[in-house]
């Protein structure tokens, strides 16, 4: 019998510590940061924007001070690593700035489309040289026009790039979306006091101040929920006992997977609510369950598109079938998630497989075993060692060292649950 038990506090969120990291280079004065993530995609915007100009301490949780600057010229490529929220965002920042600058990465970030992004930021003025869809390119910002852009996709970096470019373009943007992506850019230029508001279900930014005058940012980065959805599952999956998961963001656009756990059966409870820079924060409360399948439909991908890995190795041990509908998302994340959480779950003996852009798993209880290729995807290597916590599991990761992406401490923490 597996027991689940102890308190777990998981890293910071992943999403908000870039984009308060880079709001906070942007303002003039001395920021001061709390439980910023200290993985290695938030060391890669702290990496570029040092080589912009920003004077930023060592990432660490226990606190980081930012002294802004005014951009200037890099004197070399900007590498933004793994990460795609750094580099889509970088280019929104960038839009605005009067130099020009080329943008590469490694070769998993390279291979990832960007044309989403560099779209609209040529509408607005800028000027982009790009040999492909993705990266190395090079932008030119300068003057820009205000925008008004219906996004084909619902993507929270899309819209966050073209909100930046507004920013430090100083030009209003309205932005529209198929379905309602996270919103934490939105969040954080409401707690800076920006000019962000709804309209008729479109984003509006219209600048109050120029990007000479953003203020100084101190705040607290809550716990992330990507994160600690590896942590729910694994208590889930646990047979008796209840783990509490401290400081954990609980904003709306990123708890769909807690509402779809909830219908498969799982009751995940929210205590000591409280807010924290503008964002819902909670401690979650997870007893094990018995999951029941079900249908995940393309209007709530946006909310759990981080968490469909994990969610599809729970649906793996559910009661019937379960469906994800339209994930093609997922073919262009760090690795190609859609086939590969497939094909992984074949592999350790679980009946999975993409149509199209849907993925199908069919539930079942008998032991699994095999090995996983995580193709240095951080949330495969999280979610299929998640499985492995399973009685008589024996599942064999190609590799670990990805999750200091976004969860240095994953497998310590893991462990500790089970303590």
């Amino acid at each position: 019998m597996r027991r689940v038990g102890g308190v777990v506090r998981p890293p910071g969120d992943k999403s908000i510590s870039h984009r308060v990291l880079m709001l906070a280079a942007l303002a003039r004065g001395t920021s001061e940061l709390a439980g910023l993530l200290t993985g290695a995609d938030v060391k890669s915007s702290a990496r570029v924007l040092r080589q912009l100009g920003a004077d930023i301490s060592r990432i660490q949780e226990s606190g980081v001070r930012i002294s802004g600057s005014r951009f200037q010229t890099p004197d070399s490529r900007l590498n933004c690593g793994n990460s795609g929220t750094t580099a889509r965002l970088m280019l929104g920042i960038l839009a605005g700035q009067k130099f020009a600058a080329t943008l590469t990465g490694d070769a998993s970030l390279r291979r990832r489309p960007m044309r989403r992004v560099t779209e609209p930021l040529r509408q607005m003025g800028a000027t982009i040289k790009e040999s492909g869809d993705g990266l190395p390119l090079t932008i030119r910002g300068g003057k820009l026009r205000g925008l008004t852009y219906s996004s084909p996709v619902a993507s929270a970096q899309v819209k966050s790039a073209i909100l930046f470019a507004g920013l430090t373009g100083n030009v209003p943007v309205t932005i529209r979306e198929p379905y309602r992506s996270r919103d934490h850019t939105e969040r954080l230029f409401a707690h800076m006091g920006l000019g962000i508001h709804e309209r008729g279900g479109a984003i509006v930014f219209e600048p109050t101040v120029g990007p000479s005058g953003l203020p100084a940012v101190n705040l607290s980065v809550p716990g992330d929920p990507s994160s600690a959805a590896f942590l729910v599952a694994a208590a889930i999956l646990a047979d008796q006992g209840e783990l509490l998961i401290e400081n954990v963001g609980v904003n709306p656009t990123r708890t769909g997977f807690l509402v779809v756990l909830e219908r498969m059966g799982a009751h995940v409870e929210r205590v000591n609510l409280r807010d924290e820079g503008g964002e819902p924060v909670a401690d979650l409360l997870v007893r094990p369950a018995g999951l029941t399948g079900t249908e995940v439909t393309a209007a709530e991908i946006p909310t759990l598109v981080d968490e469909v890995p994990v969610l599809a190795v729970l649906a793996s041990r559910a009661r019937g079938a379960t469906v994800f509908r339209e994930v093609g998302e997922l073919r262009v994340k760090e690795s190609n998630r859609l086939e590969l959480v497939a094909a992984n779950l074949r592999a350790v003996g679980a009946r999975a497989e993409a149509r199209g852009n849907d993925l199908h798993i069919e539930g079942g209880d008998a032991p699994l075993q095999g090995r996983v290729e995580t193709a240095s995807d951080h949330r495969l290597a999280m979610a299929f060692a998640v499985l492995g916590t399973l009685p008589r599991a024996d599942i064999r990761l190609s590799e670990r060292k990805s999750v200091a992406i976004s969860y240095p401490n994953f497998f310590r923490d893991l462990k500790q649950c089970f303590a």
